[in-house]
């Protein structure tokens, strides 16, 4: 039978990031949060970089994590996530990011990486050694009081390639998931920003005498100015609102009596709070709906952060900090990054210093845009929905392989499955 042991006695080191922030550069070293950690790594997306000098002295302090160093999240989200450093970075941490350094001949890594996603772990360290209301956080100190099952390290080895593989194959498929999306993203801004969308022979002979297509703007494309709009659009395009082109529904939240998390009713989503990468995580449902998003519907946040956005997995009920979005004529893939490129004026918006603390209706209905004619429109969405779909069925996998690993977790940690 397996018996406990102290984290602080198989780790050479407890400790934790930096306690001051430096002044933050344009361009320089990242020094992440809690905020900027995920499952499996940081996301730079919005991070703080800072000065070299900065960077040499928190190195100094030993707040530069090192292969093999476990990660784990200690203030907010505590215990949300926890990682393993597999390759060393020019990166420093703060300290709301604890740092386990395991002596790997007592423990291996990502065996204690799994043990501390358990949940009698986090039940126990939640009961035990969580403070603060406001805040909620783990003390340094007593991380190295959480008691690990003491397995021969074979054994913990063994579990931990396990699992691992099951974790790579979700970074593979979230890998492509990126990349797909960034091609998509950069077709868009080719066609519809700098109006290079393809044009041939056989429908611009004027601009194209040979057989191959050529970008329009860039083929002489005649352009006009456009008074509503404020800038030139290609001749022929029309300025649209929003509301004339997509089926809009503002989100009104049911019943709080209503909620539940035990899938009595209907998923539900009150704001942004749930939204992952592109799909939100199904975690709260109600019994008494109100508003609907259908499947692959956008659902856009319209309060703080507001043009957040990800894409309904399935048919939900949608709260007052949502509203969901499908095209009126069948192109919901231009509409998807379509409401990207709305979501970039917000952002300029809130940056200068035009804080939007919510989007109403009229806001949202009489956005404008150019909306060119149907066959470019057909030709973009039927090329972009291959890579949105390729996207849906790679994020479907990973829950079913999220679900598979934290289905085999608990067993293989308590013995109840072995691996020969």
């Amino acid at each position: 039978m397996s018996n406990f042991i102290k984290l602080k006695d198989v780790c050479i080191k407890i400790t934790d990031g930096a306690h001051y922030s430096p002044i933050g550069v344009d361009e320089g070293f990242p020094m992440y949060s809690v905020k900027d950690m995920n499952h499996n790594g940081f996301d730079s997306t919005s991070c703080k970089y800072i000065s070299e000098n900065d960077y040499n002295d928190l190195v100094k302090a030993d707040c530069k994590p090192l292969v093999n160093d476990v990660l784990i999240a200690k203030d907010g989200s505590y215990l949300k996530h926890v990682f393993v450093i597999r390759e060393e970075k020019e990166e420093v941490i703060l300290s709301s990011i604890g740092i386990l350094r395991p002596d790997i001949e007592r423990i291996n890594p990502h065996y204690l990486k799994y043990y501390l996603h358990t949940k009698s772990v986090k039940d126990t360290v939640a009961k035990k050694y969580v403070s603060g209301s406001a805040l909620p956080r783990i003390i340094l100190k007593n991380f190295g009081e959480i008691e690990i099952i003491n397995k021969p390290i074979n054994e913990q080895q063994k579990i931990a390639v396990v699992l691992s593989a099951l974790d790579d194959k979700i970074e593979v498929n979230n890998k492509i998931n990126a990349e797909l999306e960034a091609m998509a993203k950069t077709l868009y801004d080719y066609w519809f920003v700098q109006f290079e969308f393809p044009i041939t022979n056989e429908s611009h002979p004027e601009l194209v005498s040979g057989s191959h297509p050529v970008g329009y703007k860039s083929s002489g494309g005649k352009m006009v100015y456009n008074p509503t709009l404020k800038r030139e659009i290609p001749e022929g395009w029309e300025v649209k609102e929003l509301n004339e082109i997509a089926n809009i529904t503002m989100g009104q939240s049911p019943s709080g009596e209503s909620y539940n998390s035990d899938a009595q009713g209907i998923i539900f989503f009150q704001g942004s709070t749930d939204f992952g990468w592109r799909y939100p995580e199904n975690r709260m449902y109600t019994s008494q709906p109100t508003r609907f998003a259908k499947e692959d519907d956008i659902l856009l946040s319209v309060r703080a952060p507001v043009g957040t956005m990800n894409i309904a997995m399935y048919d939900c009920c949608i709260g007052r900090g949502l509203a969901s979005i499908n095209s009126k004529e069948g192109f919901n893939s231009y509409i998807i990054y379509l409401m990207n490129e709305f979501k970039k004026r917000f952002d300029f918006l809130n940056g200068v210093g035009t804080t939007f603390g919510s989007l109403t209706k009229d806001d949202l209905f009489t956005l404008k845009l150019a909306y060119p004619n149907k066959d470019i429109l057909a030709k973009f969405n039927d090329m972009v929905s291959i890579y949105d779909a390729k996207i849906k069925i790679n994020t479907k996998q990973n829950q079913e392989l999220a679900q598979l690993r934290d289905w085999l977790l608990p067993m293989l940690m308590n013995g109840q499955v072995t691996v020969e």
